[in-house]
């Protein structure tokens, strides 16, 4: 058994997909629209061969404003080496996305840091 995508609601959609593309290389799949509902979604594929989806849909709803609610935490992108953690953590932040955990050697013992997508949703990038 594996998990076979996760995803995200979002009202950026172009957004997001554009920025999983820039920075971690995403390849996009042509984008579904339900013209009855107005639904819409993309899957993003990895080169590990994990997925992403993101949906958009009318009416969809703010973010939650609590700093750290209860369920999802974060989605990691392991890059492969420190010096790589530290390349994509200062090209994101120089590009203006919010970096909330430069990187370090957490307690127990990865080398992480800690960035927000354009929606807000916590990206860990490590090694």
């Amino acid at each position: 058994m594996r998990i076979e995508h996760i995803a995200f609601w979002t009202n950026q959609l172009e957004t997001l997909v554009s920025f999983y593309e820039s920075y971690f290389n995403a390849t996009a799949q042509p984008k579904y629209t339900n013209p009855k509902t107005h639904f819409e979604s993309v899957f993003l594929t990895f080169e590990s061969g994990a997925r992403i989806e993101l949906m958009r849909k009318p009416g969809l709803g703010a973010r939650p404003t609590e700093a750290q609610p209860p369920g999802y935490a974060h989605l990691a992108f392991s890059v492969g080496s420190r010096e790589g953690v530290e390349r994509l953590t200062q090209r994101l932040a120089a590009d203006g996305h919010a970096v909330i955990g430069q990187p370090r050697v957490t307690g127990d013992g990865y080398y992480e840091s800690l960035i927000l997508d354009p929606d807000g949703n916590r990206i860990e990038i490590t090694v």
